[in-house]
């Protein structure tokens, strides 16, 4: 009974203030410091840090105590086996749990030991070792990852902020892990003199080959190992991510698949978007639609097939086509490109706000000037662009069938502002360098081939056909655009030397939140056409353009 009553007593009292501190008394003296103003631990028995107040949250930048304190209990119930508790240190309890969980009940990976790295701000690196097992197989498992720890809302806790990526950095958000036997019999890719492909001697093949496994695995006569492989969820697959494999614990016997890449072009592309950041590009046979090399600075996607990019004054090919066409520009007549023009209620300029009076539309599109194709918005209909880059150009139907998953180009019928931003390469317009290498190809061979990685006579399989040709006059002063550029506008420094019998436009696609520009770049030279973009690299000529031109010059 005295202990309750001694309770009773410290509830009647009233917290004292002092010096900027609440102190429960009892008995006259001090019992002690609960809590700061602005926050603090919770008063015992559950009583308020302030009377009628709520502690307040924390905000503001982590401290480095906070995040080793929080990557740390991750880290630990994770190598523990405790995946509930190790989810519960993350911001999204659910989604850790599963993919925690999985890692043990379904990849069978054992004897996990998880070593934190030196922090860098709110990321922590760590390594993480462990053993997969599937029945009589077992292998050791060893990579590095990586968590970042931010502050809850809500509370001000901190926690691990969840992403797949934190298992492994090969899984995206929705992706699983599992070991067993494969789903699909491995392949031996190999190049058109049959040599083999591998990731190791072409480090950006390393997504064609996984894309390769999963088309041609079981046309091609293997059959199926035991392996650690991230298996691809519906955002993935959305993104047309193959599956991947990460560990072999068993061989199966691979079948063998012909590709037409280029041993020596391939090395050459690999070498070329080494030397700059978050560069792709596609080397291609025109008269035929043979992809001799593919390559791109970031091994883990495939930016060079599967990107899906706004690809800027490239995108100007096609618009003028359309525009001769329907007789709204003829490349040696008179064409305006004032300093700005307003459509669709939006003020669009040229680049450095510069004009060109009395010029040819030769002149603008040499030039790039984006005033020369929005003044003709107002003639053409909200599906005229999207008609010609299907009906002439094979785009934008999703109906390509490469070898290997690719996004085939996006041209959406649009309205107003964004249909005019679509006929610079801008609105909603998106492309990759497979794209647009097809689209110089076209304007070289005449017609529409559908660009293959293998051939179709190895699966029987029917390539994607355009439904008509550009006129002969239409076909005859879009090249005479294009080689214009390539010896005088624009495009003339990086192809300086690879004429006469060649082509070219640069584009530059502003993005929103990019410092710099995407740089693209799309040219034909003889019978082979290329097109690069470097990221955020600025103006296409400069960064894209040397690469797509020193690729072409090694094609010969």
């Amino acid at each position: 009974m005295g202990k309750r009553r001694r309770v009773a007593e410290r509830r009647n009292k009233r917290p004292a203030v002092v010096a900027g501190m609440i102190a429960v008394v009892v008995g006259g003296a001090g019992f002690g410091v609960y809590a700061l103003y602005g926050g603090g631990a919770a008063a015992e028995d559950g009583a308020s840090a302030a009377a009628g107040k709520k502690p307040a949250v924390k905000t503001g930048p982590l401290s480095a105590t906070e995040v080793t304190s929080a990557a740390q209990a991750f880290l630990t119930a994770w190598q523990q086996g405790k995946a509930a508790q190790a989810a519960a240190a993350t911001d999204d309890p659910t989604a850790a749990t599963a993919l925690l969980t999985g890692y043990t009940k379904d990849a069978h990976i054992t004897g996990v030991t998880l070593t934190a790295g030196t922090r860098a701000g709110d990321k922590v690196p760590f390594s993480v070792k462990g053993t997969v097992t599937y029945k009589k197989a077992t292998k050791p498992l060893a990579y590095e990852s990586a968590l970042t720890v931010v502050r809850r809302a809500k509370d001000g806790k901190p926690l691990v902020d969840w992403h797949a990526s934190v298992v492994h950095p090969d899984l995206a958000d929705g992706d699983t892990l599992v070991t067993g036997e494969a789903g699909d019999p491995p392949v031996k890719a190999l190049d058109k003199h049959g040599g083999e492909l591998t990731a190791k001697k072409y480090p950006s093949l390393g997504t064609v080959l996984d894309g390769l496994r999963e088309k041609y695995g079981k046309k091609a006569g293997g059959t199926a190992g035991v392996e650690l492989r991230v298996v691809r969820g519906k955002a993935s697959k959305a993104k047309k991510s193959s599956d991947k494999t990460l560990l072999e614990l068993s061989e199966g016997t691979p079948g063998t698949v012909r590709t037409t890449l280029s041993p020596t072009l391939q090395a050459e592309a690999e070498k070329l978007v080494a030397s700059r950041s978050r560069a792709s590009v596609v080397l291609m046979r025109a008269s035929t639609g043979e992809i001799l090399a593919v390559a791109n600075s970031n091994p883990n996607f495939n930016t060079a097939f599967q990107g899906s990019l706004a690809p800027g004054s490239t995108m100007k090919v096609i618009t003028s086509s359309l525009l001769i066409e329907k007789g709204l520009a003829s490349a040696d007549k008179a064409h305006p490109c004032p300093k700005y023009f307003t459509y669709g209620g939006w003020k669009f300029q040229n680049d450095d706000e510069f004009e060109i009076k009395g010029g040819t539309f030769k002149a603008s599109f040499a030039r790039s000037c984006n005033t020369a194709f929005i003044s003709q918005a107002g003639e053409l209909d909200n599906d005229s662009l999207t008609k010609q880059a299907q009906q002439v150009f094979g785009l934008s139907m999703n109906n390509w069938s490469v070898g290997v998953p690719t996004f085939d180009g996006a041209v959406p019928v649009q309205s107003a502002a964004q249909m005019a931003a679509s006929l610079i390469g801008q609105g909603g317009v998106r492309m990759n360098p497979l794209n647009m290498a097809s689209v110089a190809a076209t304007v070289k061979a005449g017609t529409f081939h559908q660009p293959y990685l293998v051939a179709p006579s190895v699966d029987k399989r029917t390539l994607a056909a355009a439904s008509r040709t550009m006129s002969s006059s239409t076909l005859s002063q879009l090249r005479e655009l294009m080689n214009y550029t390539a010896a005088y506008g624009t495009a003339a420094e990086a192809m300086s030397g690879l004429g006469p019998d060649y082509g070219a436009k640069t584009g530059s696609a502003e993005v929103d939140g990019q410092k710099k520009p995407n740089g693209w770049f799309t040219a034909y030279r003889g019978d082979l056409a290329a097109a690069g973009v470097v990221q955020q690299g600025g103006h296409g000529g400069d960064t894209a353009g040397p690469i797509v031109a020193a690729l072409l010059k090694a094609g010969g």
